[in-house]
Parts: structure tokens; C-alpha cells; sequence
């Protein structure tokens, strides 16, 4: 099977969750199914060494166009990709984030992550809404399959797309077992942080619907003796308008910005947080969450479906839009050890569910059942046992 991955919207250290999502799954279908043909189609910003990150086996092609320009990827998705996927020979594309090709004599499967366009549209001026929503459902209405990463966000796409839910597979992202306890000497110094201190970790991309500003709010409201430091990790984080914001609030010297960080440096924060918090405004998955459970980490998150639905019981849930809520949620999380040994207890049994391996069997299902292999196993029920989809491989 020659598939070809279209990739032209990563841009390495600054996609999220949807960077996450290629570099984790591509080497793990590639261990099950070492027979797969992958060509990646990447932009100019990841370039050929992307590929080669993904795995010596993946062949790599650059089109002339940046993610940094909504313009450009969309004439890349709607144009090039499918000249080049048929230049290629590939028999299918899979789309990893929402966009894809219309076009082309070979079959398609799209990964849409979320329609946050349609759920938080303040977010976005009404032209760029409307285009957005042209460009995906253009996407899934040519797509010969649909890939959710969980029930919320296939229903979501049913009722906002217009799309049978027969059509739509449902696989849950995976996540990575605990590493071994990182090397935590020197980070503290190197952030600033403060020893014998509680310590709250935020990971996401500064983008508007992630909410960063509620988690400063809330940790305003607290009182200075009951505060943890808080630390945002990720692209953008150390924006200067969220440092202004601190800064207004009285809480810059109880928080940390800072920016994009390599895996290591991250697994070092894992290893000294208290705490996770996630005040987002939507999410199709939320992989901070059940990396967070995977390493015995507690987490306050939004009530939203889809966490909700990833993290279970295993979490503390508050309103996003209501700093109160998230301030009294903090208070919980890294004041009452009782509450905090419970819920890392349930994170690492709910984050046990979930794995890259299952991801990619379901991937690989999905792209059989697009290619008329109806004998094929289908992606197992979300839901499922992580031996009940260990089973569907």
C-alpha cells in the first residue's frame, strides 16, 4: 500500500497537538505494518528533515508553500498536493489535520481533529469562519473516509458537516508509556522556578481558543500564601502580551513563561509539576491531559465533551470562561493531597486505555476500509478495552 501523508500544515515546534499526533502515529503504523509505502508531502517549513524524523522509510516531497499563510495552504491542499500525490502514484492520502485534496485518482482519508471554528466563532473574523468551513467540508465530504479522534468531535462532524456517521471512524489518539524519571538537575535555576513550592504546569500552543489569559486570572484570585508558580510551556507562551497581563494581575513573580521547549526539557517540567491545568475553550482530543495521567500527574481541565470523554473520572473539571471556577479547582489540585493521590491513582489507569499502537491499528483499518478492503477489521469501538483494541490489530 503506497500512501501519501499530507503534512503541509506542520510546522515543527509550533502545530501542537496536530504535530504530535503525525510524529507519534507514522512510526507506529510503520511498526505494525512494515510493508507501508509512505511519501509525506510537506511545506517549506518542515522540509525534507521531517520526514526523516518520521522514519528512515518515509520518502519526503517539498511543495513550495508555507503554513504561515492560510492562503498558501489552501492552494497547496486544493492544487498541488493532488498533482503531486498523482505524480507519486501514491493509492490513497491520508490528510492529518482537517484540510485535504478534492481531487485526484486515488482514495482519501482526512483526520479532522475539531470544528473549534464552529464551537468558539468569536475566535475568528467572520470571512476566515466562512472559508475555514469551505475548506473542511469540502475535505470530508470528498474524503472516502473520516477520521474523529474521539465520539465528541465525530459528533461533531455530523452535525456540522453534514456527514453520515457510517463513514466516520472513531480513533482516539494514543499516548507514549511513562518514560523513566528524567534528570530534573539545573531546571529549576535555568526557569526560575522556586524550590519547595508547589508547581502548576500549563502545555499549549498560545492560540485564542486554549484560554492561557483564564489560567493567569484564576491564579490572581488566589491567595499569595496558597499560590503555586504557574508555568506555561509551548509555542507562543512567552508572548509578551500574556507577561504584560501577569504583570497587571500582581502574579509575575509567581509565573513562568516560556515558550517552546524540546521534548527533554518538557519531561523535566512533567517530572516536577504538581499539577496540570488545561482552561481551554475546545479541544478534539486534549493529549496535555493523558500525557499528564500517563506520568502520575493530576489534572483540573475544562468541562467540555471532549474531555470530559478522554479523562473520565480521573480529573478535576471546571468552567473555562469562569476564573472563579478554575481558581477553586487549583486550590484543590495542589492544597488537598488527598484529592491529588486519588486522582493520580485514576489518571494512570484511564491514560493505560489509551496508546499509539491502537491509534495505528485503527488508522490502518480505516485506510483499508477507504481502499474497498470491507473484510478488513474495522477501528474498534472507542471505548474499548485497551486489550479489546490490542485484539482488532
Amino acid at each position: 500500500m503506497r500512501v501519501g501523508l499530507d503534512l503541509l500544515y506542520l510546522i515543527p515546534g509550533e502545530t501542537g497537538g496536530r504535530e504530535a499526533y503525525a510524529r507519534e502515529l507514522v512510526p507506529a503504523m510503520l511498526e505494525l505494518a512494515p510493508e507501508l509505502e509512505l511519501v509525506a508531502f510537506v511545506g517549506r517549513d518542515a522540509g525534507p528533515e521531517l520526514a526523516s524524523e518520521l522514519g528512515e522509510s518515509v520518502r519526503s516531497i517539498v511543495l513550495p508553500v508555507s503554513a504561515r499563510s492560510r492562503a498558501q495552504w489552501a492552494a497547496g491542499e486544493l492544487a498541488l498536493l493532488s498533482l503531486a500525490a498523482g505524480r507519486a502514484r501514491v493509492e490513497l492520502t491520508h490528510s492529518m489535520a482537517n484540510f485535504a485534496p478534492p481531487w485526484g485518482r486515488f482514495r482519501r482519508v482526512v483526520t479532522i481533529h475539531d470544528l473549534q471554528y464552529r464551537a468558539v466563532p468569536e475566535l475568528l473574523s467572520p470571512p476566515a469562519r466562512a472559508a475555514t468551513h469551505g475548506l473542511v467540508s469540502l475535505a470530508a465530504h470528498r474524503a472516502d473516509r473520516v477520521i474523529a479522534v474521539s465520539n465528541a468531535g465525530r459528533d461533531e462532524i455530523v452535525s456540522g458537516l453534514g456527514i453520515a456517521g457510517a463513514r466516520i471512524d472513531v480513533v482516539p489518539n494514543g499516548v507514549r508509556p511513562a518514560p523513566a524519571p528524567p534528570d530534573t538537575s539545573g531546571v529549576r535555576e535555568r526557569h526560575g522556578l522556586d524550590t519547595g513550592r508547589p508547581l502548576l504546569l500549563v502545555v499549549a500552543t498560545n492560540l485564542p481558543h486554549k484560554n492561557l489569559p483564564a489560567a493567569i486570572e484564576a491564579l490572581a484570585l488566589l491567595d499569595a500564601a496558597r499560590r503555586p508558580q504557574l508555568v506555561l510551556a509551548g509555542h507562543g507562551t512567552d508572548d509578551g502580551d500574556l507577561q504584560a497581563l501577569a504583570a497587571s494581575r500582581g502574579v509575575a513573580r509567581d509565573t513562568r513563561l516560556l515558550g517552546a521547549l524540546s521534548a527533554e526539557e518538557l519531561e523535566s517540567l512533567y517530572a516536577l509539576a504538581d499539577g496540570l491545568l488545561l482552561p481551554t475553550l475546545h479541544e478534539g482530543f486534549g493529549l496535555p491531559v493523558i500525557e499528564a495521567m500517563a506520568r502520575s500527574i493530576p489534572v483540573a481541565c475544562s468541562d467540555i465533551p471532549a474531555l470530559r470523554e478522554v479523562a473520565g473520572p480521573a480529573a478535576l473539571y471546571f468552567d473555562p470562561r469562569v476564573p472563579a471556577q478554575i481558581a477553586a479547582r487549583i486550590g484543590e489540585l495542589v492544597g488537598d493531597r488527598g484529592a491529588a493521590d486519588r486522582l493520580r491513582e485514576l489518571g494512570r489507569a484511564q491514560a493505560a486505555t489509551f496508546s499509539w499502537s491502537a491509534a495505528a491499528a485503527g488508522t490502518l483499518a480505516s485506510y483499508r476500509l477507504a481502499l474497498g478492503d470491507e473484510t478488513g477489521t474495522r477501528p474498534p469501538a472507542y471505548g474499548a478495552t485497551r486489550t479489546d483494541r490490542a485484539s482488532a490489530r
